[in-house]
């Protein structure tokens, strides 16, 4: 259900702009695009696990808010990172 720290590494190091970036809003948006992901599959065997559906919705919205304030800050970077990680919007 929860990502593993290999993979976690993996997406910081394919969405960060420097070697030592691991906060910047594009990062923040990929790891929680791969625990959304990961709970989603969850919820195809375990429908009525609504503490973690609780959990995903707030994740949702995390990302939501992060998409919003890369939307504000620099447009391009915000087209790109929705089309790498295909996020509908």
């Amino acid at each position: 259900m929860s990502i593993t720290p290999e993979r976690k590494l993996e997406v910081i190091k394919d969405n960060a702009k420097s070697a030592n970036d691991t906060g910047s809003a594009q990062v923040q948006i990929a790891v929680l695009t791969e625990r959304i992901k990961n709970l989603t599959e969850h919820f195809q065997t375990h429908a009525k696990d609504n503490h973690s559906r609780r959990g995903l919705l707030k994740m949702v919205s995390r990302r939501r808010k992060l998409l919003d304030y890369l939307k504000r800050k620099n447009e391009a970077e915000y087209q790109e990172i929705i089309k790498k990680l295909g996020i509908r919007r």
